[in-house]
């Protein structure tokens, strides 16, 4: 008794997240189909063969049934990486992470010290003109800068399209870029990314090609989009030891009546619904109302924390990646199956040399591996 309150105060200790990781074992680039990544299949906990890992994520058709409900994220990744030169002809890259009012959106700058209140920026392209820019204010949260761009771009499709002209994809830095920038602009993003908005892809939904995509829906299988847009939070650090009271960066979620329909009508068979990442789990959990005790559609940013402890209202598995140590998205898969199985899964996984991180191979976590209800 004494060792299980024991783990459960350390599931509310980031240092419980930490775990080493062979360098090697971080993928630079994706499966050459998308289908052929490896997949590890987590089985409940009292079986036998609780584990698989001689699987692909092909054979994802085997574990979805006729009639389960297949949820993915369909945010696409704008080019968000900006370099922008400052009047010395200093150059300075900015990140856009999302509007604040009228023409002013959030960057995170890198040097931001050399971006002070009032500093002209100019924004070059081959592609197109130069356009001016200014800062505008610094936002205290991120350590960003708000930046004031043309008057006509206020909304995320004017934005997508100036970003179009002079961004660039924001890989994460663990990925090596030795690729030509147009192959992460087709492997960086799913196959049915359709609403710019986000500045990291859902990358659960990398593994999905558009033949797996269409097999599962000969096989019955309901496959529906949500978005997320996947901002700030997504690839901040925590930077607190104490998760208890956790706070992550906001959000922007659409769940749309149709999705919301068909989960009620899930819901009352013996069918399950499957998130496909971490970012549709986080809006699907959102859509739950506890004021009506009811799933609601929502359109709004959120900033649900999914940690240890969480009872899960929608979802009933999970096709993710293999994740950062210490990470929020952790905190969310080790919420489904315990942190301790999850620590003891990511072992195995680096015994036997899956590859980690945004392009690396998956986890299927199956319905019947997820914690029981308390």
């Amino acid at each position: 008794m004494i060792s299980q309150i024991n783990n459960e105060e350390r599931d509310y200790k980031l240092e419980a997240y930490d775990y080493l990781l062979d360098p090697s074992l971080i993928a630079s680039k994706p499966s050459a189909i998308r289908h052929e990544s490896r997949l590890m299949i987590v089985r409940n906990s009292f079986l036998e063969e609780d584990c698989l890992t001689n699987k692909f994520t092909k054979n994802l058709l085997d574990e979805f049934r006729e009639g389960d409900l297949v949820i993915v994220n369909n945010t696409k990744v704008m080019k968000a990486r900006l370099k922008v030169e400052l009047e010395n002809k200093t150059l300075v890259e900015l990140l856009v992470l999302e509007r604040s009012h009228e023409c002013i959106w959030l960057c995170l700058a890198k040097p931001a010290k050399k971006l002070k209140i009032n500093r002209k920026l100019k924004l070059k392209s081959p592609l197109a003109q130069d356009i001016n820019l200014i800062v505008d204010g610094v936002d205290e949260e991120t350590g960003g800068r708000f930046i004031k761009f043309p008057e006509n771009i206020t909304c995320l499709n004017s934005m997508n399209e100036l970003l179009d002209k002079y961004g660039e994809i924001p890989l994460p830095p663990y990925i090596k870029n030795s690729e030509e920038e147009s192959f992460h602009e087709k492997s960086y993003q799913t196959e049915y990314a359709t609403n710019p908005g986000a500045v990291a892809a859902p990358t659960a939904g990398l593994h999905l090609s558009k033949s797996l995509i269409s097999n599962l829906k000969k096989k019955g299988v309901i496959i529906l989009p949500i978005t997320l847009h996947v901002g700030y939070g997504t690839f901040k650090p925590i930077d607190q030891e104490d998760l208890s009271n956790l706070k992550l960066h906001k959000e922007w979620v659409s769940v749309n009546k149709e999705v919301v329909e068909e989960i009620k009508r899930i819901k009352k068979t013996d069918r399950k619904i499957i998130a496909i990442g971490t970012t549709s789990v986080r809006a699907l959990e959102s859509c739950y109302s506890h004021e009506i005790n009811d799933f609601i559609p929502i359109a709004k940013y959120v900033d649900l924390v999914i940690k240890p402890g969480y009872e899960f209202k929608v979802v009933d598995g999970l096709l993710t990646n293999f994740h950062l140590p210490k990470s929020s998205l952790l905190l969310l898969v080790s919420a489904m199956i315990g942190r301790e199985r999850l620590l003891d899964l990511y072992k195995k996984a680096i015994k036997e040399k899956f590859r980690f991180f945004s392009y690396g191979d998956a986890m299927y976590i199956s319905p019947d591996s997820l914690l029981e209800k308390k």
